[in-house]
């Protein structure tokens, strides 16, 4: 029988920033606030995939009402997987789980070839490669060091920062000026500033809730906030299993299976973040069991998402900007989310509702987020310490994470699922400090 570590007491020092801890007991109203905040915060995020996959696709209005309300309702079975913990399921820690954006480009490649049978199909084949690779993660410790993690989640954050001013450049109305997106959006972030700027525990629990109402109160006056559209799906969604039937083709795979690889390395980031802003360590076994309870549930939940016809599905890294911000790290906070997120899925009329948020709001909550996972990465490459080594690596890994995706044409004569691999900053430059660290260890470094 397996002996765990003792737990390690979160660190609550006034340096911590910490209100409720991860295993403190937050009451019912600051646990609703904060999980709406964190809803919000994703919610976009989360049924993008399916709405773009839809509109590439052409997928009818049915069709698509159906696939938003599976990636909200796997979204919360991800998340109460995550918080729930048990045995060797789930990170024990505020882990966010949503609708990954990597998986895109090979949806849409298997979407053209066979629909969404031949999607799902392949979704849930390759799925539980994380299931497999899962209890093996503590072994690779000398490789999924605090030094490439911290890279994975700077780059992370470096990488989502631009697409938050696609809101903050997105008009409220036809004729709006175009800096009333980044006025709006200032209000967001100077509300959210000034409540942390405050040192109550109370205005940092609700200070992106703030900073959203006073940003649409804002759209309001300038006459962008607008109800919900009727769409299709009725009023419940009721989830069924394999509704697309099922379809494989192996020359899909591999793409597939590439990208589950990168998603892990993602994930251990992203978990590592979540530990460090909770207080925890991120280093010793209690850290690697975090790390492979994490992976085995988003490995879990993309599985089931695909069987009841989801995409899919990954931790997410903006929602550590949301504990950063509100000082909450207590794991309660995600079944809360988890409920809001069921009703949001199995009631497609109310979920809507949550989807009018103006996009200069959410853009300038989500700069400020997203520029938060970047500061969670400095903190664990400051944990690593930077050395002459470690200054190496993160330069070189930083400059082939940021540097390679902005020149398509230099991966354009490279095999499709490489070249897949490659345009992404985040694996690029996570797979490089992974090879560095490799080829250069560090008892190399400290007998030089």
């Amino acid at each position: 029988m397996e002996v765990l570590p003792p737990p390690v007491t979160p660190d609550k020092s006034p340096a911590s920033a910490i209100v409720y801890s991860l295993e403190e007991h937050i009451p019912l109203g600051p646990a609703v606030l904060v999980g709406v905040q964190h809803v919000s915060a994703m919610v976009v995020g989360t049924i993008t995939p399916p709405l773009i996959l839809s509109g590439v696709l052409k997928f009818s209005q049915a069709d698509t009402a159906y696939l938003v309300s599976i990636a909200l309702l796997a979204s919360a079975f991800g998340t109460w997987l995550q918080c729930r913990q048990r045995g060797p399921v789930g990170s024990g820690l505020l882990s966010v789980t949503g609708t990954s954006f990597a998986f895109l480009q090979p949806l849409t490649q298997a979407g053209q070839a066979g629909g969404l049978a031949l999607m799902l199909g392949l979704s849930c084949v390759t799925a539980p490669l994380l299931i497999v690779l899962a209890p093996f993660i503590s072994r690779l410790r000398k490789v999924f060091t605090p030094l490439v993690s911290g890279v994975v989640v700077l780059l992370i954050g470096t990488s989502l920062i631009p697409t938050a001013f696609y809101g903050l450049a997105a008009p409220l109305r036809p004729d709006a000026p175009p800096w009333l997106g980044l006025m709006v959006g200032g209000v967001v972030i100077a509300v959210i500033v000034g409540a942390q700027a405050t040192g109550r525990a109370w205005a940092r629990i609700a200070g992106a809730a703030l900073g959203v109402l006073a940003g649409c109160i804002v759209c309001g006056l300038a006459g962008g906030l607008h109800a919900p559209e009727p769409g299709a799906g009725g009023w419940f969604t009721r989830p069924q299993l394999l509704p697309h039937g099922f379809a494989f083709d192996w020359k899909f795979v591999p793409p597939f299976a590439f990208i589950y690889l990168v998603s892990l390395l993602e994930a251990m980031g992203d978990i590592a973040a979540t530990s460090q802003l909770s207080g925890l360590p991120t280093e010793g076994e209690a850290h690697w069991r975090r790390l492979s309870g994490g992976v085995l549930a988003d490995g879990i939940t993309s599985t089931v998402a695909a069987l009841f016809g989801g995409f899919p599905s990954a931790t997410y890294a903006q929602n550590n900007g949301v504990i950063q911000i509100t000082g909450v790290a207590s794991r309660r906070v995600g079944y809360v989310m988890a409920v809001i997120l069921a009703l949001l899925g199995l009631f497609p009329a109310v979920g809507r509702w949550v989807t009018v948020l103006p996009p200069p709001v959410l853009g300038g909550l989500a700069l400020l987020m997203f520029g938060l996972v970047a500061v969670a990465g400095v903190r664990l490459l400051l944990t690593a310490g930077l050395g002459q080594r470690e200054g190496v690596i993160v330069a070189v890994s930083l400059g082939m994470g940021l540097g390679l995706p902005t020149q398509p044409g230099l991966l354009a004569s490279l095999p499709g699922w490489l070249q897949a691999l490659l345009e992404s900053g985040i694996s690029a430059g996570g797979l490089t400090a992974l090879l560095l660290t490799l080829v250069w260890p560090a008892k190399i470094a400290a007998a030089d």
